[in-house]
């Protein structure tokens, strides 16, 4: 660590200046900070010289994993060059503008346009704004309500926050906020009660129509999903689910948004999610994996049907960023995906290390205090529960969660624990004998918690 950063109070510090995300602050000060101090591959480093194995790549996005010289390096060459510019007033920079080439390469004829972010959220933000303008641009103005789902993840602006379906947080802020509804989540473990997988994807995604029915077709704009859910708890859906919504969104003239923020970029062994469920959405916000999280840029993939619209159409869009398009964000961005092509790491999640984390992963599924143990490329849930046969949980689930996650961190892996369920999604570039590592050291904290669990 620079000897600018050499200070044994920082702990005490973070306490008395620092607010932290999704917090509870008073706890927090009490326990104290954890400190991290840096990275290499798929492993982190705490101040006091703890090395971790990092299962959750950050927050779901270094997916080239740490210390990359050739990020820094690019990084470096930009700052130089040109620090900071907008793209307002007719301006652009290089980086930008073949970050926006490079992008829509990999997402598919549908998609030729990008509108840069400086993350998820702001991404989601952007196109909730953005298919109601659309809307209206085509004569249909009172397209302005949208469907999401409960228990989804959206980001936490007053706008991302309100599309997810997450109740604690609707519960700070008055929100939902008006024109967003919610229906049923494809959660099987949980919802699907004596229904087989494939007949309740169909029920679940079934609820989408009803829904529209319920509003009327010519007061919906759009319906948004992230194809697997992410922090809800790495809920994958049947198979029968994402045909069956894109069917419908077809069918009734409703605008598809797949949340790309997690899957995006490698997550599930394609570039993006809704590849891998062969479904076609028109937009699809991004962030996270586009440049691993080596600095903060997001952005919204937009399909040619809204683009054209918003091109010969609208005028002016009067929304964006100072950060929109950051150059040096942009730069980081670009030397992440050309590191995730040469070294194919997409195909590599696909072909090699994502079956050989499912097997090894899936094996967790044995232990008893493991109701399923389920991934995706390289997303891992494993739903905790007080009995295997009758599918019962835990009077305090996020205290269980809690219990595994904080076992697995004494003994050297970060995983995630969302109340019952523990989350993983590591590096794409975890090796073999690493997730061999992973799935030891889950296994020793479900051990752990199991035994003070049946004390």
């Amino acid at each position: 660590m620079s000897d600018t950063y050499q200070r044994s109070n920082l702990a005490a510090i973070d306490a008395a200046h620092h607010l932290h995300p999704f917090s509870d602050m008073k706890k927090l000060n009490a326990d104290g900070t954890r400190i991290i101090q840096r990275g290499e591959g798929v492993y982190i480093w705490d101040n006091h010289g703890k090395k971790y194995l990092d299962g959750f790549a950050g927050l779901w996005c270094v997916n080239i994993g740490y210390a990359r010289k050739e990020i820094t390096d690019a990084v470096a060459r930009q700052m130089n060059e040109l620090p900071y510019y907008n793209t307002f007033f007719g301006t652009t920079s290089a980086p930008t503008t073949l970050l926006a080439e490079k992008v829509t390469a990999h997402a598919g004829p549908r998609f030729n346009h990008v509108f840069f972010t400086g993350s998820g959220s702001e991404a989601n933000d952007t196109w909730f704004r953005m298919a109601r303008v659309y809307w209206s641009a085509v004569g249909k103005p009172s397209k302005r309500i949208v469907i999401a789902r409960k228990n989804g993840y959206h980001g936490s602006t007053v706008a991302g926050a309100s599309l997810g379906g997450m109740k604690y947080m609707h519960e700070q802020g008055d929100l939902p906020i008006p024109g967003i509804v919610h229906i049923g989540q494809p959660y099987w473990y949980g919802e699907g009660g004596d229904l087989s997988l494939a007949e309740f994807g169909l029920k679940a995604a079934r609820e989408l129509e009803a829904k529209i029915d319920e509003l009327g077709e010519e007061n919906v704009a759009a319906f948004v999903a992230e194809p697997v859910q992410g922090a809800a708890g790495v809920i994958i859906p049947p198979e029968t689910y994402w045909p069956e919504i894109d069917r419908i969104c077809k069918a009734r003239n409703i605008l598809l948004v797949a949340d790309e923020v997690i899957c995006g970029f490698g997550r599930l062994g394609e570039w993006f999610g809704h590849q891998h469920f062969g479904v076609e959405p028109d937009l699809a916000p991004i962030a996270k994996g586009l440049s691993s999280g080596y600095l903060p840029i997001g952005g919204l993939l937009v399909s040619g049907r809204i683009a054209d619209v918003l091109i010969n159409e609208v005028g002016d869009f009067n929304h964006g960023f100072t950060y929109s398009g950051h150059p040096v964000c942009a730069a980081a961005a670009l030397e992440n995906l050309r590191i995730i092509e040469d070294e194919k790491l997409v195909e590599r999640v696909r072909g090699d290390i994502g079956p050989y984390f499912a097997k090894a992963w899936g094996a967790l599924g044995d232990h008893d205090l493991v109701g399923e143990a389920v991934s995706i490329g390289l997303m891992g849930g494993l739903q905790l529960t007080a009995d295997k046969k009758t599918r019962t949980r835990f009077e305090k689930p996020d205290a269980v969660g809690a219990l595994v996650g904080n076992h697995a961190l004494a003994n050297g892996l970060v995983l995630r624990a969302t109340g019952d369920r523990m989350l993983a999604s590591p590096p794409l570039v975890i090796t073999h004998d690493e997730v061999d590592e992973m799935a030891r050291i889950a296994k020793i904290a479900l051990d752990a918690a199991w035994k003070e669990l049946k004390i």
